[in-house]
């Protein structure tokens, strides 16, 4: 009767355990990993697109495909300033869209360039820069004229001062082999006094 008995509470023991959840604590498998990040990786910061300088300036949206963009950055705003004192918006968005796009660059250069000579010399402005250029270029022409008729001068006082080193050395040889030839000429005359005594005193001898 006892074996029967804690046979069958062993087995009511065994059968209760058995029907009891697992706690989240003793599973292993359900715990969560140490040190895994809670989210993802953080998002990039969102791309910001300033308008360039002429939009800024005039106060508009600055529209995906600007003519004016790609030649007026933000960050130099002085430039369409200038321009557009001058040239005026709309006259400028004008132009560009005549040109094809590789010279749109020299015609937004060349535009920037006559306002600011306008504004600085508001009569004549590029025109008044440009003769003054021709002036400075007739001026180095004359200078250079000048330099190359100095050393055509030099040049021939040189050669002129060669010629005249050449005669003199000429004229000295020539001066040097006739003092040579002088100075034969009085050994043989010397000789020849030296063969008449001789033949004086022969008489006396015989």
């Amino acid at each position: 009767m006892e074996c029967s008995s804690t046979t069958t509470t062993t087995t009511t023991m065994c059968a209760a355990s058995q029907n009891q959840p697992l706690s989240p604590s003793s599973s292993p498998s359900l715990s969560p990993r140490a040190g895994s990040p809670k989210n993802g990786p953080p998002s990039p910061p969102p791309v910001i697109l300033s308008p360039c300088a002429a939009c800024k300036i005039l106060r508009r949206r600055c529209a995906e495909k600007c003519v004016l963009a790609p030649y007026f950055p933000p960050t130099e705003p002085l430039k369409f300033t200038i321009a557009h004192k001058v040239f005026g918006a709309s006259n400028i968005i004008k132009m560009l869209q005549e040109l094809p796009e590789d010279q749109r660059a020299d015609a937004v250069n060349s535009m920037v360039y006559e306002a600011n000579s306008r504004i600085r010399d508001p009569v004549y402005g590029c025109a008044g820069a440009i003769c003054q250029l021709q002036k400075q270029i007739s001026e180095l022409q004359a200078e250079l004229a000048k330099a190359q008729a100095e050393m055509l001068n030099f040049q021939c006082q040189n050669d002129n001062l060669k010629s005249l080193i050449c005669m003199g050395m000429a004229a000295q040889d020539d001066q040097e082999i006739k003092s040579e030839q002088h100075l034969s000429c009085d050994n043989t005359s010397l000789f020849l006094d030296d063969a008449n005594i001789y033949a004086a005193w022969e008489p006396l001898w015989t």
